[in-house]
């Protein structure tokens, strides 16, 4: 009986023992609890336990089992506050306001002395001198004369005179030229009407020169060309600015050749040019024209007439559109021509300031012409120029781009790029077939692209410094080149008063990219046109100055026009008298 009380114990104990060993291998492995900065941390995370209940065959202890889960905390964004704009609450107190009005007793103790006119003071302003005569000479046997007269004058009208001459001889035998004429201009001002009246004669002549002299031996008489104008002009406009104006011109012309060479020709021109146009304002940003304009020309030579009439008539509507810093004007021109030709010639432009206190503009357009090509408008340009021709009228049309700006106060900027498109464009050729002396009208179709630029720095009245470069690409229907036509222009002047009785100018002209024909019919590009000169005027006295010029400083020897060489280096000098 001891004995089975003894095994029953000793199975007890070893039962015992083992669910021990069992109990403390299991908290072994339980894992380490993790560790939580209370700095970051309001509340410690709380701890989750579950309750397990394990059973063994024999009865056992209930054994208690912990879970910890790691957490890690965040702390929450603030919202961003929106501030909201509003009134300051209503000031509802009233402050007290006393007025103390005095009485209002004025008294005299004298009589106002009556309002008499003051007696009109002494004029100080110092009067210009009206009338001036400007007398020179210098080499190549120069002579020179401009004078101007305007001392007739009233209450209601004025006139202005000028005569002019100038002479040349150069070393070359007939290289000789001279310019003379005489404008004058009359204006009377009526009670609505500005009337003006003016008369113009001129009388120019030039000779044929540069011939093989071994060749051809001519006397001075047989190479003279002796040209001739006189013009008469009557217009009329409103005095003042009113709704509807209108300004009336009617001129009068006639235009002559003699020609000493042989064959002798004589060649008269006659035109008469009549414009009516009328403008309209609505308000100040609508104004609405119309013009009527008529060209008649008539020319005969000794050899018969030249054409049945080389007229042109127009009748040309217009509107003109002004707001802000934008403006429009638009005119569409039905125009009749040489031939019973019709065109509808287009005038537009468009215009807009990017800054309002600046002038810095950028314009637009499109604008077509139509040219008589009368004898006289080419003679101006070649007085050279053949004058038996075939007389075509030239229609061109231009679409251009342009920017206006200025830098400062004293700079200002310009450029323009224009495409062209000619109807018969007048070239001029030198003859070859004769002596290459005359120059020839050859009409061609023309497009070209011309890009112009403009620079000037002013400083008031003490001085001014800038210049202008066009240059131009020729592509002609029929000729090779655009004849005689330069695709450089260059020029360049400066004026200087370094004091106030000093005045020094000064220019350059450069002309390049010209094409002729020489005696061989071969085409040939003409040397530059690099001329620079000079000039400066100094005054003695308020009434009399002396003045000095100096023309193609470095002696150059181009020729504008093919076999024409220039005068070279020219100076001249002489004294100017006011009075």
């Amino acid at each position: 009986m001891k004995l089975r009380i003894t095994y029953i114990l000793i199975l007890m104990l070893t039962l015992t023992f083992a669910a021990d060993a069992q109990r403390k291998k299991k908290d072994s492995k339980k894992p380490a609890k993790t560790s939580v900065n209370k700095k970051t941390v309001k509340k410690p995370a709380p701890k989750q336990t579950v309750k397990v209940k394990v059973k063994d065959s024999v009865d056992l202890k209930a054994a208690t089992i912990e879970i910890v889960q790691s957490y890690k905390p965040e702390v929450k964004q603030a919202t961003k506050p929106e501030a909201a704009a509003d009134l300051p609450p209503v000031d509802t107190a009233i402050l007290p306001m006393n007025y103390d009005v005095p009485a209002q007793s004025l008294y005299y103790t004298y009589n106002a002395t009556p309002l008499r006119p003051l007696a009109l003071g002494k004029d100080t302003l110092k009067e210009q001198f009206l009338n001036y005569v400007k007398l020179g000479g210098g080499n190549l046997s120069t002579l020179f004369l401009d004078a101007g007269f305007a001392g007739l004058k009233g209450r209601n009208y004025y006139t202005l005179f000028n005569v002019r001459h100038l002479s040349q001889s150069g070393s070359l035998l007939h290289q000789k030229s001279s310019m003379s004429g005489f404008n004058g201009d009359g204006i009377y001002k009526g009670e609505n009407l500005i009337w003006h009246a003016g008369l113009g004669v001129d009388y120019n002549k030039f000779n044929l020169y540069g011939y093989d002299n071994q060749v051809y031996n001519y006397t001075a008489s047989q190479v003279a060309l002796n040209y001739t104008a006189l013009n008469i002009t009557i217009d009329a406009a409103n005095r003042e600015e009113q709704r509807l104006s209108y300004h009336p011109y009617i001129n009068g012309r006639r235009y002559g050749l003699n020609n000493g060479s042989t064959p002798n020709i004589s060649l008269s021109e006659y035109q008469l040019d009549v414009r009516l146009p009328f403008r309209y304002t609505i308000d100040t940003t609508l104004q609405l024209g119309l013009a009527v304009n008529g060209m008649v020309s008539q020319a005969a030579t000794s050899m018969g007439a030249l054409s049945k009439g080389n007229n042109i008539f127009q009748l040309s509507p217009s509107v003109e559109y002004k707001k802000g810093l934008f403006s429009v004007y638009a005119a569409l021109s039905p125009t009749w021509g040489l031939g019973g030709n019709s065109y509808l010639l287009p005038d537009i432009r468009v215009s807009y300031n990017l800054i309002r206190s600046s002038q810095f503009m950028i314009v637009a357009g499109w604008t077509g012409r139509l040219r008589q090509n009368r004898f006289e408008e080419l003679a101006a340009i070649n007085p050279y120029t053949q004058p038996i021709r075939t007389i075509n009228q030239t229609h061109s049309d231009e679409i251009y781009g342009s920017l206006q700006t200025n830098i400062g106060k004293h700079i200002t900027v310009s450029g323009r790029v224009s495409y062209w498109q000619y109807d018969n464009m007048p070239l001029f050729i030198n003859d070859t077939a004769f002596d290459n002396k005359y120059f020839m009208v050859n009409y061609d179709g023309v497009n070209a692209v011309s890009l112009q630029g403009g620079l000037r720095y002013t400083v008031g009245q003490t001085l001014s410094v800038g210049g202008s470069i066009i240059y131009t690409t020729y592509d002609a229907d029929i000729n090779r080149y655009a004849w005689h036509e330069p695709s450089l222009k260059l020029n360049a002047d400066v004026m200087i008063r370094p004091m106030p009785k000093l005045l020094i100018t000064g220019y350059l002209s450069v002309l390049d990219g010209m094409y002729a024909v020489d005696k061989a019919n071969r085409s040939i590009k003409l040397p530059t046109v690099f001329d620079l000169g000079a000039g400066a005027e100094y005054s003695f006295i308020p009434r009399l100055s002396a003045f000095a010029r100096v023309n193609n400083i470095f002696n150059n020897q181009y020729e504008r026009w093919y076999g024409y060489r220039t005068y070279g280096f020219n100076i001249f000098g002489g004294l100017r008298l006011k009075f």
